[in-house]
């Protein structure tokens, strides 16, 4: 079960531009992070981001985050109000006790050490946009998988955790081909974890996606166009084949596995499976693939699909996640701008948002929190 937070405190130690930094008495509401290019706002961002399971809204390497003029691990903590309130008391960071160029990063929830970053998704929620996602449609449908994916294990924790088998096992076989060493029973083995994790990484895919394209339609918000989802790949299309059984399916796909044996062991990978599926979007009202519409356009339909996933979490869970929203309304006209402050007002989520002119929120209102992120000083 997931409950919803409220972050009051956040405190930045060694990170990136920050030597030390904290954020306090924080609001539920908007709040506005504003400032010069370079001054440190997506910084505060990605700190936020990693208060949450998985390596953060850049998918930086942990040691690239380390504050190059300090020798003491990075390390990001926050007061957490629990929808039902109590406090908890989050932290994350490089851990101080591995080698020198290690990824391992450490993980404490009031006071202790925990396992598993899954941990953290018991507490926090958080959903983000930023520039780099402008080309989603048009780039590779590797970053489109991530994306729905990453939208997936909001809903499903465990759905990151089947990715990675599934990753683990394609890269054991591809290696063992390569190297001609497999024997079958070892290939069989890893093709029966690939074909029991694959039908359930694509099943979660398309269920998901099903619930996100009904979010979009029961919007009443037209500043935003509405988008229709699909997910293409043959497990998908098998999964879809007159509601054929997954048992039915995993056993599709381990032949499919089996007899591509020849080809993989000369191209690398697998020539079918969830690795290779990617999410369509079309531009609902111009029945228009995402990826053949204006830059203007594609803008609108992540945002709406970003918002549409918030809904839907709302009205599962009783409360919108954490929204963490990277210069959205630099390139927003003021009428959209305007239906996005007012979007996100009956959201109730905490959101935070960047730009590099206080102006550009002119139109929130006088209920939101304001940072110079420059006047932002060290504790």
């Amino acid at each position: 079960m997931l409950f919803m937070s409220t972050i009051e405190k956040l405190k930045l130690h060694n990170f990136r531009c920050y030597d030390s930094a904290a954020l306090q008495d924080l609001q539920k509401g908007l709040i506005v992070l504003w400032g010069a290019n370079g001054v440190g706002k997506t910084n505060i961002l990605e700190a936020l981001s990693l208060l949450a399971p998985g390596r953060g809204l850049r998918t930086a390497r942990m040691g690239d985050i380390q504050n190059n003029s300090l020798t003491d691990p990075w390390a990001v903590s926050a007061l957490l109000r629990m929808d039902y309130g109590d406090e908890v008391r989050i932290g994350t960071g490089l851990d101080p006790n591995s080698r020198q160029g290690s990824e391992k990063r450490t993980v404490r929830i009031n006071g202790k050490t925990v396992r598993s970053q899954a941990n953290l998704s018991k507490h926090l929620a958080c959903v983000w946009l930023t520039p780099q996602m402008d080309r989603l449609f048009i780039d590779s449908s590797r970053e489109r998988r991530k994306f729905l994916d990453r939208l997936v294990f909001t809903f499903d924790p465990g759905h990151s955790g089947r990715v990675i088998r599934y990753e683990n096992a394609l890269s054991q076989r591809s290696k063992l081909l390569r190297e001609g060493k497999g024997e079958d029973v070892w290939l069989s083995a890893l093709e029966k974890q690939m074909a029991e994790t694959g039908v359930a990484i694509a099943a979660a895919r398309i269920e998901y996606a099903q619930r996100l394209m009904a979010a979009c339609k029961a919007s009443d918000d037209t500043s935003f166009p509405r988008a229709r989802f699909s997910v293409k790949g043959c497990v998908e299309e098998w999964l879809g084949a007159d509601d054929t059984p997954a048992l039915q399916v995993e056993d599709r796909f381990k032949e499919a596995l089996k007899q591509s044996r020849p080809r993989d062991a000369l191209t690398g990978g697998a020539l079918e499976g969830p690795h290779k599926s990617d999410l369509a979007v079309v531009y609902d009202a111009k029945n228009i693939a995402a990826d053949q519409c204006s830059t203007g356009e594609q803008k609108a339909l992540l945002i709406g699909i970003i918002l549409a996933h918030s809904r839907l979490i709302k009205a599962e869970r009783g409360s919108a996640p954490i929204l963490l929203l990277d210069e959205v309304v630099a390139h927003l006209d003021e009428s959209r701008r305007a239906a996005l402050y007012e979007i996100l007002h009956d959201l109730g989520a905490q959101c935070w948002l960047t730009g590099t002119e206080k102006g550009l929120f002119s139109g929130i209102g006088g209920d939101a929190q304001f940072f110079d992120v420059a006047d932002i000083k060290g504790v």
